[in-house]
């Protein structure tokens, strides 16, 4: 039995849906000598990656980044845009959902939380309905997730897009991408989302570290009237700042070395390849967990996500499940494989497959192979033939 403090041979396997596998390239690119922040040097770096960041949100507005978490974009996106009382909607797709209403309950916002079932995405039609009522306009802000980490469910920003204006309703939409952004199709200014949030440690394949802020000129001109205190957060001084490649405070430099190579690959990979890629890898993980009879926790075949999958447990015969997390365990010490856990409502019955960042076929087949030995080891029932579905499904599309 492997044992966490020891040495195995060969890659450790993070199949995680983040913070995913950082590529040697991006590595390389980090371990870069830090150089002075106010120098030349630095400030043709940050023109470079503020640039480039735009074109990966696929958007010509600014893109603020800080040096924070996921957290930390999110507590920006509502600090520079809302005020003490302000009614906000939002939608429960998951555990991450639930942990922005959490924190905007923090901020003194009055959040209304649609509830869901944490197995469907957003319903635009619910958020039409609901902003039709409000027609006083006291709702000052939508907030929905993207991608939702922990079900892998992805909602559609357009249709919620459509949903407001179908209403005519004021409200800004603002929407966190995290774990969206580089791996599944987003587009911040054709769906009109006025803050997009996100972070680095997903798809754009750098440890954690780097938030980020996309903001609509709606956004820019509402953080004008915000009266929530914020200062390390504060748009204004960082914009002016960026304007000629630097930041009011002293920026994660290597991060940002690490965000420059991360744009050039997903730019010359291309990114409409980037997201076919995930779109296929996904595929061919749900057709790994159908050959072996379990079941998918994303109900609707349009909201799976790309970027990865949660599996349900089977039943234990005893009125419950197998133990999610006890077959992980197995998986992580006999197979030197982490998995994502169940978090919040599904903690417990289930577990989740990363496939995104700086991942391919055989990497796809090695996690789905040691998943099917893990299902063997724990004892957990399944049908035999999940990794062969998944290699039959690549060796038909490959090269396509």
């Amino acid at each position: 039995m492997l044992k966490l403090n020891s040495h195995p041979s060969g890659r450790h396997f993070l199949q995680i849906p983040g913070p995913s596998t950082v590529p040697d390239r991006i590595l390389r690119a980090m371990d870069y000598p830090t150089i002075d922040h106010r120098g030349p040097e630095f400030q043709a770096l940050g023109k470079k990656v503020l640039a480039s960041i735009r074109t990966i949100f696929k958007t010509n507005n600014p893109v603020v980044i800080y040096p924070s978490s996921g957290t930390g974009a999110w507590e920006a996106a509502m600090v520079n845009t809302l005020s003490a009382g302000d009614n906000i909607l939002m939608y429960e797709t998951g555990h991450f959902a639930s942990l922005w209403k959490k924190l905007a309950d923090k901020l003194a916002l009055k959040a209304e939380l649609i509830p869901g079932d944490w197995r469907h995405g957003v319903d635009a039609a619910q958020i039409e309905a609901r902003l039709k009522a409000d027609t006083q306009h006291i709702i000052k802000a939508v907030c929905v997730v993207h991608n939702e980490t922990s079900t892998g469910v992805t909602s559609n920003i357009a249709a919620v897009r459509a949903a407001i204006d179908h209403a005519g309703h004021p409200a800004l939409l603002l929407v966190d991408t995290i774990s969206g952004l580089g791996s599944a199709d987003y587009r911040h200014d054709e769906w009109g989302v006025d803050v997009t949030i996100s972070g680095s440690q997903k798809g754009l394949m750098l440890p954690p570290g780097l938030g980020f802020n996309a903001i609509s000129a709606k956004a820019l001109e509402a953080s004008t009237h915000s009266t929530l205190p914020k200062a390390y957060w504060g748009w204004e001084e960082i914009l002016a700042s960026n304007e000629k490649g630097f930041w009011p405070y002293t920026p994660a430099t290597n991060l940002l070395y690490g965000l420059s190579e991360a744009c050039d690959m997903l730019l010359e990979e291309g990114l409409d390849k980037v997201f076919a890629r995930h779109e296929r890898h996904g595929e061919a993980a749900r057709r790994a967990v159908r050959g072996w009879g379990l079941e998918v926790l994303c109900l609707n075949q349009d909201e799976y996500s790309p970027v990865l999958t949660a599996i349900v447990m089977p039943d234990d015969g005893k009125g419950g499940r197998h133990d999610a997390d006890a077959f992980r365990k197995v998986v992580l010490e006999n197979f030197n494989m982490s998995l994502g856990q169940g978090l919040g409502k599904v903690s417990g019955w289930v577990f989740r497959i990363g496939h995104l960042g700086d991942f391919n076929d055989l990497t796809l087949l090695g996690s789905l192979a040691g998943i099917e030995a893990g299902l063997i080891k724990a004892g957990v029932p399944h049908r035999a033939g999940g990794v062969q579905a998944a290699i039959e499904y690549l060796a038909g599309t490959a090269g396509r």
